[in-house]
Order: structure tokens, then sequence, then C-alpha cells
């Protein structure tokens, strides 16, 4: 018959068996979560090299994985090559062949400010300067009237990196598709009617449009008939 332990005993072996418990549970390696991001993400939104001015890395972790640059399904009528801005959903699409689209995230005007129908890329400007419209100065003048003459491209300059300037019938809109120095706008309704992009995305788009492209800027509250 084997020996009887005291009390204090059976405790002791009792409480070292929870404290193994406790320490096995401790020790299960937690789940890997799954990156929110990919390598290939971090790689076009990181810092631009080989630019007259700085542009850094975008911090992902302020974004919505949406707006980041995709190849998404886009069946449409309209032919490749063709910038469409859908600013209810704050997307750019450029057509591609095959019913397909590269989709940017974009900020868009505020109510009552946004532009829409069809234009032309008249021009494309790397590092352009910007000049506020006389309606802007109206509205804001004391954000805008100080730069009335005129601001050089640069880091600061509210056009970004890239620029692409809209013409209807051969007169200027005066709306663009730019670049921001305020990528945490993306995905929302804020700027004076342009189309505003992460320099990332506007460098690449600048890349790919060539001057003469076909631009529609669907109206708010429109949906696109692709049939």
């Amino acid at each position: 018959m084997p020996p009887i332990l005291p009390i204090r005993g059976l405790a002791a072996l009792m409480l070292a068996a929870l404290a193994a418990g406790c320490t096995t549970i401790a020790q299960k390696p937690a789940p890997t979560p799954a990156p929110r991001f990919s390598s290939l993400d971090r790689e076009r939104y990181g810092e631009v090299r080989g630019e007259p001015f700085q542009v850094p890395a975008v911090s992902l972790e302020d974004l919505r994985p949406r707006n980041l640059r995709q190849l998404v399904d886009y069946p449409t009528k309209e032919m490749p090559g063709t910038v469409v801005i859908d600013p209810n959903s704050r997307f750019l699409y450029l057509v591609q062949e095959g019913g397909k689209a590269l989709r940017y995230g974009v900020g868009v005007g505020r109510e009552g400010l946004a532009w829409s129908g069809s234009a032309n890329v008249a021009t494309k400007r790397a590092w352009p300067n910007w000049t506020p419209t006389r309606d802007m100065i109206r509205r804001e003048p004391g954000k805008y009237a100080k730069w009335a003459g005129g601001m050089a491209g640069g880091a600061d300059n509210p056009l970004g990196a890239r620029a692409l300037y809209l013409f209807k019938d051969g007169r200027d809109t005066l709306y663009r598709i730019h670049g921001t120095n305020e990528p945490d706008t993306i995905g929302h309704a804020v700027s004076s009617g342009c189309i505003r992009m992460m320099n990332q995305d506007v460098i690449d788009l600048y890349r790919r449009v060539a001057a003469g492209a076909k631009v529609v800027v669907l109206p708010a509250g429109a949906r696109e008939d692709r049939s």
C-alpha cells in the first residue's frame, strides 16, 4: 500500500500541477495575424527616390486598404486608356484591356465644389506651380490670398509631385488631377473640386496616361452606365 501523504504534501503537489498547467498554456505561441499590407504595398508607397523634392513614404497604417492602388474587374464601355473618376466611391479608374482597370483611391471636391463631365488631359506637369483660383481666394481669403501670385513647385505645394490639367472644348476647366502632401485626406471629400491622389499614385498615373487622354468625372450620386 503506497504511503499516505500529509495534507500539506497533497496541497503542494496540486499547486505544482496547476502551475505547470498555467506555464504550458502561457507558452503556446499566439497565432500570427494576417499582414494588413503586402510587401508590394509597402514598396509602392515607400519613399520615392530620384525626385528633385522629397516624396516621403506613406504611413500605410493611417490608410484604408481599399484606397491602395490595385487591379480590379471593371467592365465599361469606355476605351482602354480612359480615366474614369467616381466621386461617390472616391476612386479613380484607369481603364485597361479585358474588362479590367487600375483603381486608385482619391480625394474629391467638397459638396458644391465638385465638377463633373467629360474632358481631356491637355497637359501634364511634374512638380507644377500652383495658383489658387479667384473663387478660392474669394471663399477663403485668409488661406489663399497670399498665394495669388502663385507658389513654385515643391514638397509643400498643394499640387504635389504631378498634375494633369483637364480641358474641355479647348478651354481650361480649372480642375486638376494632382498629388497631395496630405495622404490622410484620400478617400474623403475635402478639396476645392480637384481630384487629389497620393504622390506615389499620381506619379504612377502620370507615367501611364498620355496627353489628350479622355477623362470622365461622374456626377455625384450618379452610377456609370457600363453596358
